[in-house]
């Protein structure tokens, strides 16, 4: 089984509910269940769009931004490194308030992806190969700007909702 970013959007309430069962329960399970309709699983498409960035030396807060969005910021959700969240690879969940989730949303609707990737070399292989995607099938450009779309969509319906992103790989 593949290793990919996923995203869940939850509220600060569920957090809070998800803390309390972890603290009550003996072997420190959260009860952590997101709604389907609240998560999102990114593979390794943006990691590859940071990469190429980085290659390309795309200049402004884009890479910082990018990174953000799937790293999450340290520290607050401790309790969720636990079997039932994740599968202990890297990481524990990473936790967006809704504060830094606006912020997020708002730097992921300034660059414009459309311009970086027309950078992509047009040869598929150097392509794959600049975004780090070692024996993809095809040209990687529809693929990063369909899940870079993802992560936009995702990140601004959270922000519209108040609600918490929380970031891991699994």
């Amino acid at each position: 089984m593949a290793l990919t970013q996923q995203l869940a959007r939850v509220s600060p309430q569920y957090l809070a509910r998800c803390r309390a069962a972890a603290e009550a329960a003996p072997d420190g399970n959260p009860d952590w269940d997101p709604p389907a309709e609240d998560t999102v699983d990114l593979d390794w498409a943006i990691r590859g769009l940071i990469r190429f960035c980085r290659h390309m030396r795309v200049e402004g807060p884009c890479v910082q931004v990018l990174e953000r969005s799937i790293s999450g910021d340290p520290g607050g959700v401790e309790f969720l490194d636990h079997p039932a969240v994740h599968d202990g690879f890297g990481s524990p969940p990473a936790l967006l308030t809704p504060a830094a989730v606006a912020d997020v949303a708002r730097g992921l609707a300034a660059p414009d992806v459309g311009e970086v990737l027309g950078r992509l070399p047009v040869d598929p292989s150097e392509a794959a190969g600049a975004c780090g995607f070692r024996g993809f099938d095809g040209h990687p450009r529809e693929y990063l700007v369909e899940h870079f779309g993802l992560l936009q969509n995702f990140y601004l319906v959270a922000a519209r909702r108040g609600m918490a992103v929380l970031a891991w790989t699994d």
